[in-house]
């Protein structure tokens, strides 16, 4: 970001040099150092214009950088002319404006006579006497502009650049007697050209978003070739604005740096503590007598500091950013000048830093809804897992596996049953840390045990040390733990327990985490746990109202299947029975009760129960179905799931087969699988629980060796495909045409049918199917005992 001086005695290159009315360039051939006011970082944009004004039309905030004419013209005030009258070849000085004599450093003994090589002896090497002898020799005047001069010697020396006009002086004859110098002295505008570049090199970089310490860094050494002997420091404010810290200074020795590192903002701390404490600049003119820096004075000696002058840096809404500090190894008081360039200078420091702040903020702001989606998709993805699977002990492993090692490198579940701790899951990174942390149980009991004291208080405990209690905590190498409560309608059934090991450890974000997974977790585990008794209480309620055992029958095959609907949630409406009469008949039905669950579940037992009671009392099959109507139809109102739809009959045992009578109450048509095909037994027949006195009609057939009834429900016949047809009687026909073998395989044949027709696709209603296969006489038999 630094402009690169140039090397003693070396003129700049003229943009329009004419002498005598020949092109000239002093030094003409010699390598030159390039234009003042260029330097930059590398990629900034060229330096364009003259002048004060800073052009930042695209920079953010320039509205404070317009602001900055009145400091550029203290610091480079207005340009000055000089006059001077030389005579002879020797050049002596005749007469000169007190312009020259100032420009020239000889205010205090201003003399004329004397030739200018030994008047001002450092222009001889530079090329300017050469100058004068070609225009008096020549008589021509010339014109030099952009002169670059070096003025004085050694420490006193100063770089200074005029534009030069040499004119001729003639006698009466016409003769060339000497020569007039007229310069106009355009330092002023060459160091606003060089200020003014590198301020809007420092803008581009700060609209470019460049690294703060490189903005800082490049202003620091700015300002030091602008400003020859000064040093610079910036400090930057804590959030509080209580206290700075290390911002840039180049040329600072190292130790001081490290050791006004974070010093505290407040009155008579130095020059920088001062002036952030009091929001306006401080100048301390001599370091080794002020009161401000007595803490800090043996320090700024080993330093070589003399003088400080600081200015806070605010922003646009008044608070504190930092402090620009210059600093000189001599005592002084500052310029005009060097009061106008802390100014400039902290202006658009403080660009930097809100640019800074506002580009740390936004990336702040882009982290934090980052992470606010990382943690909801984390959660998203966590709630379908522990919803997956309705097993609630798959549930909780399934939680330990997605906390290690997202949020810890181990975990495990504990659950109470049967009023002890049980450890139902653990994840870690190996097989063998695994089973070590499977085989600790926690005492359910022990106030030294942190899952008994979060099963105890439903809250959360975090520590960074290893669990109270016994443990293989050193084996595992655990330094801090999170125990968080499993709690499900305010009761509190187990713990998630996360432990660190390492460098690991819990921060606030992580612990809200893990209570939001706990508390996903324990409703999910509710839900499978509530999902697996339900499922249980169903099939156990089915199994009751289905045979338990199929009997032995005399001289026939049994074969019956039953499949719910859906998940076996709830209790099917169908149902079949079969059970022996006193008189050596044989009962059996199926049946369909419209609706499902505990209603469907009691209108099955009624029929069931009632079918049985009355069977061994009653004539036949006709009798029967009307005294199960009968107690559908006196049934309490609350108790009414609608109509029932049945089968049934009796058959008897004979030499050639089996007799069977039957009544059809609405239920689909039973098949007769004969060695010709299947024929459907046609049999009138209204539903029950509907009319007191339904219109039924017993059917009699014969079933011969090898022969078979068939009953289904209409789930078989109404199952449907993914097209949304349904299966039907015409392929029920088909699928048992030829007729299979035997009952078993009658209905696996039906079955398979069923299940290639639906490809798996999920049906809508039970089904139950019951087969009976005559096989040969079995009369005198006695009946087998009641199922």
């Amino acid at each position: 970001m630094t402009s690169t001086p140039r090397r003693p005695g070396v003129p700049a290159r003229h943009d329009a040099d004419r002498v005598c009315g020949a092109d000239w360039a002093p030094d003409a051939g010699r390598a030159h150092d390039r234009s003042p006011g260029t330097g930059r970082a590398p990629g900034a944009g060229p330096a364009t214009g003259a002048g004060p004004a800073l052009d930042a039309d695209h920079v953010p905030g320039a509205d404070r950088v317009s602001g900055a004419e009145e400091d550029l013209r203290a610091l480079f005030g207005e340009s000055t002319a000089v006059f001077a009258s030389v005579a002879g070849p020797a050049h002596l000085l005749e007469a000169a404006n007190p312009a020259f004599f100032a420009a020239i450093g000889r205010t205090g003994h201003a003399r004329t006579g004397l030739p200018l090589a030994e008047l001002v002896p450092e222009l001889a090497g530079q090329g300017f006497l050469t100058l004068l002898d070609r225009a008096y020799r020549t008589g021509l005047p010339c014109s030099v502009r952009d002169a670059r001069v070096l003025l004085g010697e050694g420490g006193t020396a100063r770089e200074a650049f005029f534009d030069f006009h040499y004119e001729p002086r003639r006698d009466a004859g016409g003769n060339v007697m000497g020569v007039r110098m007229i310069g106009v002295e355009t330092t002023q505008v060459k160091h606003a050209q060089r200020l003014t570049a590198e301020h809007r090199a420092l803008l581009e970089q700060i609209a470019r978003q460049a690294p703060l310490d490189e903005v800082l860094e490049g202003m620091a050494k700015v300002i030091e070739t602008l400003s020859p002997g000064v040093l610079v420091s910036v400090l930057l404010a804590d959030p509080d604005g209580r206290h700075l810290r290390h911002g840039t200074a180049p040329s600072l020795p190292g130790f001081y740096n490290r050791a006004i590192d974070g010093i505290a903002t407040g009155e008579g701390v130095g020059s920088c503590g001062t002036a952030a404490h009091r929001r306006r600049r401080v100048v301390v003119t001599d370091i080794a007598t002020d009161p401000f820096w007595d803490d800090f004075r043996d320090l700024a000696v080993r330093a070589g500091l003399a003088a400080c002058w600081s200015t806070p840096i605010l922003a646009r809404d008044g608070h504190l950013l930092g402090t620009f500090a210059m600093y000189h190894r001599t005592p002084r008081s500052p310029s005009e000048s060097d009061l106008a360039l802390a100014g400039i200078f902290a202006g658009t420091a403080a660009l930097a830093i809100e640019r800074h702040h506002a580009e740390r903020a936004r990336l702040a702001a882009e982290a934090r809804e980052k992470a606010a989606r990382d943690d909801l998709t984390f959660l998203l993805r966590a709630s379908n897992a522990l919803s997956a699977d309705l097993d609630h002990a798959q549930t909780l492993q399934r939680l330990a596996t997605l906390c290690a090692p997202t949020l810890a490198p181990l975990c495990a579940v504990d659950v109470i049953e049967g009023g002890r701790v049980r450890r139902i899951a653990t994840a870690a990174p190996t097989a063998y840390e695994r089973a070590l942390l499977a085989s600790h149980i926690p005492v359910y009991d022990s106030g030294d045990d942190a899952v008994a004291r979060v099963l105890a208080s439903s809250l959360t405990e975090v520590a960074r040390r290893t669990p109270t209690g016994p443990g293989p905590w050193q084996d595992l190498n655990v330094t801090g733990y999170l125990c968080a409560p499993l709690t499900d309608r305010g009761q509190t059934f187990g713990t998630l327990t996360l432990l660190s090991t390492g460098d690991h450890t819990f921060d606030g974000h992580a612990v809200t985490l893990a209570e939001e997974l706990a508390r996903r977790a324990a409703t999910a585990a509710h839900n499978a746990r509530q999902y697996t008794q339900r499922v249980t209480l169903a099939r156990d309620l089915q199994a009751g109202l289905l045979l338990p055992d199929l009997p032995t029958l005399p001289g026939a095959e049994l074969a019956t299947s039953y499949h719910p609907a859906g998940e076996g949630l709830e209790i099917s409406g169908d149902f079949y029975d079969v059970f022996p009469l006193d008189d050596g008949r044989w009962a059996f039905m199926l049946g369909d009760v419209c609706g499902r669950g505990a209603l469907a579940a009691a209108t099955t037992a009624l029929v069931r129960n009632t079918a049985r009671a009355v069977a061994p009392l009653l004539p036949g099959p006709e009798a029967v179905v009307h005294a199960v109507n009968r107690a559908l139809t006196k049934r309490h109102n609350s108790h009414d799931t609608g109509f029932v739809t049945l089968v049934y009959g009796h058959f008897t045992p004979a030499a050639d087969g089996l007799d069977i009578e039957l009544v059809r109450a609405g239920h689909t048509l039973p098949v007769h699988l004969t060695a010709d095909g299947p024929r459907p037994v046609h049999s009138e027949g209204s539903l029950l629980g509907i009319l007191g006195s339904p219109a039924l009609a017993a059917r009699s057939l014969r079933l011969a060796p090898g022969e078979s009834l068939v009953l289904y429900t209409d789930g078989i016949t109404e199952a449907r495909n993914a097209a949304g047809e349904q299966f039907g009687e015409d392929r029920l026909i088909r699928a048992l045409t030829p007729p299979p073998s035997g009952a078993q395989g009658i209905l696996k044949a039906l079955s398979q049918a069923v299940q290639a027709f639906t490809d798996g696709h999920e049906t809508d209603d039970d089904q139950a199917t019951l087969v009976l296969t005559a096989t040969a006489a079995a009369t005198g038999r006695s009946p087998s005992p009641r199922a």
